[in-house]
């Protein structure tokens, strides 16, 4: 646990050491303004709640999330750095685990930073909290879902503009399984169990659920199972790389 705490301390330091994190967090906090209040109709909605600002999370997602997860391990193979990492008496899961935790840790602060949105919603109405607090909790998981899918495609190729884009394709897949167009491509020759096994793949049937203040224990499952699966083909990847 303590080499997980020093290498996740170093990498989440890194971040705050360039303009990266800064740029980041405006972007983001910038973004999801203008999506919430202006895209969304917060104001004309009249209604006291957050769904403007948290509906478009899975697509800013899509673009910034790889946009953090490209550098965690195709930096440190164009850089010869990983060799130095895996000299140092660490396991190759943990490292995987720490990178994972302090990429996830700041998107949690990027995340964080948007409370004066909520504290709006306080002062110009009475929203259900409960409900937007398991909204910012499935934005959260959701996050740690791209990441997990961007760090374990960033382990394949060091080039960070190819791991950008593979991680944007392959999320954009988890996204769009849920829609009626892809499930309706099935229909008619695939098994209904292949059918609800693709539709609960999706990221956004889950998360729907979870913004609307239900937070099902299946729904956790999901994002709990699905970042352990990528996050272990993290750890094959990294291995593999190595013995290269």
């Amino acid at each position: 646990m303590n080499e997980i705490i020093a290498i996740g301390k170093r990498e989440l330091q890194n971040y705050f050491t360039t303009p990266v994190a800064y740029v980041f967090i405006v972007i983001f906090l910038v973004l999801t303004g203008v999506f919430a209040f202006h895209i969304g109709g917060f104001y004309e909605r009249g209604q006291a709640d957050l769904l403007p600002f948290f509906q478009f999370h899975p697509w800013l997602y899509l673009f910034l999330i790889p946009a953090i997860s490209m550098r965690l391990w195709a930096e440190e193979r164009k850089s010869g750095s990983i060799e130095l990492l895996m000299t140092l008496p660490v396991s190759t899961t943990q490292a995987v685990l720490a990178k994972f935790l302090a990429a996830w840790l700041f998107t949690g602060i990027a995340l964080f930073f948007t409370f004066p949105i909520w504290i709006t919603v306080n002062y110009l109405g009475n929203p259900d909290n409960m409900v937007i607090f398991a909204a910012y909790l499935g934005s959260f998981l959701l996050a740690g879902a791209y990441l997990a899918v961007g760090a374990c495609i960033s382990g394949v190729s060091r080039n960070q503009v190819i791991a950008f884009i593979l991680a944007v394709v392959v999320c954009f897949g988890f996204i769009l399984a849920g829609f009626p167009a892809v499930l309706d491509f099935f229909q008619g020759w695939a098994p209904q169990a292949l059918i609800n096994t693709i539709s609960s793949l999706s990221f956004l049937t889950h998360f729907n659920s979870i913004m609307k203040g239900v937070i099902d224990f299946r729904d956790l499952i999901f994002f709990a199972s699905f970042m352990g699966c990528w996050l272990f083909a993290n750890v094959v990847i990294v291995e593999m790389k190595k013995a290269d």
